[in-house]
């Protein structure tokens, strides 16, 4: 069992139990090494009974984000670093047709008045969850660089609508 601090990650795996999808959590401690590349690990290996297998990295985020608690602020962050993107797509060539890199945004629900506009949100932990995946290469087509300095890109708020993907439509029992 991979020991996992993060509770987005916690809250997406017990989400998969929850829906008895089988995957693997994989250990992030050390990135692994692919010829004479670095490459940042996955968080976990889905099997997905409708589409091809996935291969996930998880990204929390807090929704709204920023803001002064009115529920003004950033609804859809999407932001991630290059390395992620980059890493995703080496892990989809080296997987082999049958698998897929997805970027899945963990959405803490921060203020309940947003709970209709998620979806079916999960509770753990006293918590409210809404998970949307987007596939690594079409975010890849579709991003700009947030940060040169941080290395980070993202979506545009219409691009990403149009991305993602809510996880529940790829896991269904």
């Amino acid at each position: 069992m991979v020991k996992r601090n993060n509770h987005y990650d916690v809250a997406f795996e017990e989400y998969l139990r929850g829906t008895c999808t089988p995957y693997v959590a994989v250990d992030e401690q050390r990135r692994a090494r692919l010829a004479d590349a670095s490459l940042k690990s996955m968080d976990f290996i889905v099997t997905s009974r409708r589409f091809q297998n996935l291969l996930v990295d998880v990204k929390g985020r807090r929704f709204p984000s920023g803001g002064d608690g009115t529920g003004v602020g950033h609804k859809w962050e999407n932001w991630a670093t290059e390395d992620d993107i980059r890493s995703l797509l080496r892990w989809q060539q080296v997987f082999g047709n049958g698998f897929r890199s997805m970027l899945l945004f963990a959405y803490e629900i921060v203020d309940a008045r947003f709970t209709r506009e998620l979806g079916q949100p999960f509770t753990h932990h006293g918590r409210l969850y809404s998970f949307f995946g987007v596939w690594a290469d079409q975010y890849h087509l579709a991003m700009h660089t947030r940060s040169p300095s941080w290395e980070t890109v993202s979506l545009h708020s219409r691009n990403y609508r149009d991305l993602r993907i809510p996880i529940s439509e790829l896991l269904e029992c």
